[in-house]
């Protein structure tokens, strides 16, 4: 079985307030799942759950088929985990954090505390305080102590907070090896949805607190919303002549020509033929496809999801 996380109904509610709702989901080895959600959908609650850092309403999770509970603690021995903050002891070095990990974690390498320093890049921050970090080296370092030990399982939210563009570039790279080629098996939240099309393996869109969709990375280029937006010095006959073509072609709301048929997406070349011959030549034509951000707010709103609010 490849099976490596598993959630049955995972349910916590908090008073009337329903933080997470009947989660059931799972997690191959070597697979990399992105949980995506607004502001409070239920993604650090659901993490939490997996963690054992709060207990569920009701339902249960499973890492490598044994139930989550509070005295099965040799589960988590072999995970690795970032949580929202990356707490750190403030007055002590980089080197001096690690090694305290490494030492509470009966670590017997050596080397581990070097190797990962170099591996986070922090080989520059060795000695400094923790404290003394900027925000995206102290999210290097939750990262560095979440990795210490090798793990086979990473929970992690919101990895790339406080990363530049470089730095995201290198932990996703580095995630993407470890799932790779070591089979580690990542779950993981994130607001950057760009990112998260590139990383994730699969994807699970969570919204007050409801598991909405799990789709395959794979899968994904079937399911994003195509169109061919058009610009003419005389809009409306435009519209009338590729009707008449059989194309379904409108006008959207912002006042765009629009054509949604799969033929025309494929060959825009064939409208400007078209339109031409019909001596109205297009003065713009360009296919358009939904990223990730427009897809999940889709998502949202074809559920009556209120979306105007910050993606995270």
């Amino acid at each position: 079985m490849n099976e490596v996380i598993h959630t049955v109904n995972l349910t916590k509610h908090y008073g009337k307030v329903k933080a997470a709702e009947q989660i059931s989901l799972s997690v191959n080895k070597g697979e990399i799942y992105g949980f995506i959600g607004l502001n409070g959908a239920g993604k650090t609650t659901t993490i939490r759950m997996l963690l054992g850092m709060i207990r569920p309403t009701s339902g249960a999770a499973y890492l490598k088929g044994e139930k989550i509970s509070g005295g099965n603690h040799h589960v988590w021995a072999k995970v690795g985990y970032l949580v929202e903050i990356p707490y750190a002891y403030p007055e002590l070095t980089v080197r001096q954090n690690l090694s305290m990990i490494s030492k509470l974690r009966g670590i017997s390498d050596k080397q581990a505390v070097l190797r990962i320093i170099s591996q986070l890049h922090l080989d520059s921050y060795a000695d400094v305080k923790a404290g003394h970090l900027s925000l995206g080296n102290a999210q290097r370092l939750g990262l560095a102590k979440a990795l210490l030990h090798q793990p086979s399982i990473l929970i992690l939210d919101e990895p790339a907070n406080g990363l530049d563009p470089a730095g995201i570039v290198e932990i996703r790279t580095l995630l993407q090896d470890l799932a790779a080629n070591s089979g580690v098996t990542i779950f993981i939240s994130s607001h950057i949805l760009g990112e998260m099309a590139k990383l994730a393996s699969r994807l699970g869109i969570i919204h007050n607190g409801y598991l909405l969709q799990e789709v395959d990375a794979s899968q994904l280029e079937v399911l994003l919303c195509k169109r061919l937006l058009l610009k003419t010095t005389d809009r409306e006959r435009a519209v009338s002549i590729l009707k008449e073509a059989g194309y379904r072609a409108g006008i959207d709301g912002e006042g765009v020509m629009e054509i949604h048929d799969a033929e025309a997406i494929k060959h825009p070349e064939a409208i400007a033929r078209l339109l031409v011959h019909a001596d109205c030549p297009p003065t713009q034509l360009k296919v358009e496809e939904e990223d990730l951000e427009s897809y999940f707010l889709r998502v949202i709103k074809e559920t009556g999801g209120n979306y105007d609010e910050k993606v995270k």
